[in-house]
């Protein structure tokens, strides 16, 4: 099955966001990279995203203006192709001619995807649940995913571990593999 890495939201706009959290950054660097480069190393498409504002204003991190939409600096990726999107799921983010990821990913006869990137909960596990109802055998490697605490509407406080729990709970066997980055690349 000929796959590809999606590397979703790696970007500095995270960083100036009031919830932005060092604690389990290094580590979230650390699985990412290995996967990138393990991608690399075995010539499987690397597809980058960033998320950008339909806002253009300088003030908002995911404006192009605001100069944060670029690659964490920690990170070192040579993507095959990169997409922007202003949506939650990647499969509807677009290359500089226009085309989804999604069309390219079937331009290209890829059947297989690992998600990896910034949010957990969101972006990531949005993109997985997209892909799989389009027919897309996905890999979720938490561990090459980031997210940060939150709180519920009901006060309720969630760490980035019971994050990661709940959307390994509600992926598993339904939408995607759960995987570690070290074998996400396995068959």
């Amino acid at each position: 099955m000929k796959q590809a890495l999606i590397v979703i939201d790696v970007q500095d706009s995270f960083r100036q966001r009031p919830f932005w959290d060092e604690t389990e950054y290094p580590a979230f660097v650390e699985q990412i990279q290995s996967l990138i480069d393990a991608a690399a190393a075995r010539d499987i498409p690397v597809l980058q995203v960033f998320h950008t504002s339909v806002s253009n204003d300088p003030a908002n991190p995911f404006a192009l203006a605001s100069g944060h939409v670029k690659t964490l600096k920690e990170l070192r990726i040579a993507p095959t192709a990169v997409f922007h999107k202003t949506v939650h799921s990647s499969l509807y983010a677009k290359d500089a001619d226009g085309a989804t990821l999604q069309d390219w990913l079937v331009k290209h006869g890829i059947e297989g995807i690992i998600v990896s990137g910034i949010r957990t909960e969101q972006c990531c596990e949005t993109t997985t649940r997209h892909a799989s109802d389009a027919g897309f055998k996905v890999v979720f490697p938490t561990d090459a995913t980031l997210t940060f605490a939150m709180q519920s509407p009901s006060g309720q406080h969630y760490t980035p571990a019971e994050i990661r729990d709940r959307t390994e709970l509600v992926l598993q066997g339904r939408f995607a593999r759960i995987a570690r980055a070290a074998d996400a690349l396995a068959a």
